[in-house]
């Protein structure tokens, strides 16, 4: 009876987190960086003749890829060959990747607590937060990484009882190293580390745990000798050297932070369910014995201490440790149903303040920005967490149900907005200026620009590369007919004759001799 009601409870997960990862996916343009150059890299493979070898030797702009391995790059040529070549294909294969996470936590959660209750809150906790429901829909690695982990935990936990899943361990590890190459070391010492204080010693005397460390993780170390070998030590100094060991100790990029930066992050988007976060670890300590609460300070300690002393900072590094929150959180509000213990006081304060804060958006976005769904998302956040506000003050245990159901109808109607992406607001849009471009230039050109920056979105719409110059390299570009791209300033300190322009789009202007 009881593995009729958790398959329910699967089944029931899945849909839910299909529908809110899915919903609206193509409703907005691919981001900078990351998305962008994923879907060149993707295109670029689809693009390409099978004896090419694309697939195993991927490209960007026609020179040699070696930032990440090819998984959910092929992924993602999958469903170009399939349906085409747009947002939502480009989006696809990882937004379903992460909504397998939901179900996916909540087996975790069923075999680390040994309890359904639990392992059902941590599952909605992840299924509601806001980094791992944004990221998970971008065409980016990490919200594919965090099921593959899930995949990791799944089988260590589940080999305890039943041996032949320990082959699961290595082939997860190796998804995960086929995703994002090194970090494998980072989640797999986690892994390690989590069965040597939880004292599971049997399963390193498990041959099927040894078998798929093997034929699991072949076909990643078959891909890194298959680049050294084409392509030599370059490989090794890019992908290992450059955008792998030498974001331990410097700023790649430019992108440096303080060792509190993380804890930043998670502080930004991690409400409501943060309210709940500092009982849940002191839980986790005091059940420190169990295997939940071991599984819980293992990996946020292990993880957020690592990610906090790298030199290189970037939002997304922290994605996967919203898991090891999840199940924290999941374990308080389990023990708050329970047992009732919490602080009314507090939190109907602070549910207040968000009530309030939701009024203050359907203002806003009522009188500044007119969008409907973004007005009645606004009303949902501040009529719910009324609500809530007001059990909490009852000492009623069903605040925690409505909290829920108020967080998840929020992300959909987010979700559902031309808003979700809003660093797409930071600068200009790409599409019109990517149309000026594909009128008149021909796919594979290079384009110089006075835009100081790189956009990968732009290269990937435009079809073109378009590479930032100063004035001397842009002179020098024009006199060798090359394609410019120029804001009026530049094209002013150039004194380049106006009649030939060949058209103008958000301010720049494409000209040509």
């Amino acid at each position: 009876m009881r593995l009729v009601k958790d398959r329910e409870w699967i089944l029931s997960l899945l849909g839910l987190s299909l529908l809110l990862w899915l919903i609206c996916l193509g409703n907005s343009p691919l981001r900078d960086w990351d998305e962008g150059t994923i879907a060149q890299v993707a295109r670029d493979i689809w693009r390409s003749p099978l004896g090419s070898m694309r697939w195993l030797y991927p490209t960007l702009a026609g020179e040699p890829y070696h930032n990440k391995p090819p998984l959910i790059h092929l992924l993602i040529a999958g469903t170009y060959s399939l349906a085409g070549v747009n947002e939502l294909t480009t989006r696809l294969p990882s937004a379903i990747l992460t909504a397998l996470g939901v179900p996916l936590l909540f087996l975790v959660g069923r075999l680390s607590f040994n309890s359904s209750l639990p392992a059902l809150f941590a599952a909605l906790v992840y299924l509601t937060m806001l980094p791992v429901v944004r990221h998970g829909r971008l065409a980016m690695l990490d919200g594919s990484l965090m099921t593959f982990f899930l995949v990791v935990l799944w089988c260590l936990l589940k080999a305890r009882h039943h041996q032949p899943y320990a082959l699961g361990v290595g082939f997860g590890l190796g998804l995960i190293a086929l995703t994002k190459g090194m970090i494998v070391l980072l989640l797999g010492g986690i892994a390690g580390l989590f069965v040597l204080v939880n004292r599971q010693l049997n399963l390193l005397r498990n041959p099927y745990l040894w078998v798929g460390m093997c034929l699991g993780n072949a076909p990643a170390i078959a891909w890194y000798v298959a680049q050294w070998l084409h392509y030599g030590d370059s490989f090794l100094q890019i992908n290992l050297q450059s955008q792998t060991f030498n974001r331990l100790i410097e700023p790649v990029e430019g992108n440096s932070g303080a060792p509190w930066y993380y804890l930043i992050e998670i502080l930004k988007y991690g409400f409501p369910w943060l309210l709940f976060l500092p009982g849940g670890l002191y839980l986790a300590w005091k059940k420190r014995q169990t295997t939940w609460g071991c599984l819980v300070l293992v990996g946020t300690i292990i993880y957020l201490v690592t990610i906090s002393v790298m030199k290189t900072k970037l939002p997304w590094y922290v994605m996967p440790i919203y898991p090891f929150l999840a199940l924290a959180i999941g374990a308080k509000l389990a023990d708050i149903w329970q047992h009732g213990y919490f602080q009314p006081r507090i939190l109907t304060g602070f549910f207040i303040v968000f009530a309030i804060a939701g009024l203050g958006g359907g203002v806003y976005f009522a009188t500044s920005d007119p969008q409907p769904v973004l007005i009645a998302m606004s009303m949902v956040l501040a009529v719910s967490m009324g609500i809530v506000a007001w059990l909490v003050n009852k000492r009623d245990r069903r605040f925690i149900p409505v909290l829920f159901s108020g967080m998840y109808v929020v992300l959909i109607l987010l979700m559902s907005s031309q808003s979700w992406i809003w660093e797409l607001n930071e600068n200009f849009p790409v599409k019109p200026v990517a149309e000026l471009i594909r009128a008149h230039v021909s796919p594979g050109t290079k384009v110089y620009s006075s835009i100081a920056y790189s956009r990968p979105s732009l290269d990937f719409y435009g079809d073109c590369q378009v590479i930032p110059a100063d004035i001397t390299a842009l002179e020098t570009m024009w006199l060798n007919k090359s394609y410019l791209l120029l804001d009026s300033t530049s094209l002013q300190q150039l004194n380049l004759p106006i009649n030939q322009s060949l058209g103008e789009a958000e301010g720049l202007i494409l000209i040509h001799q």
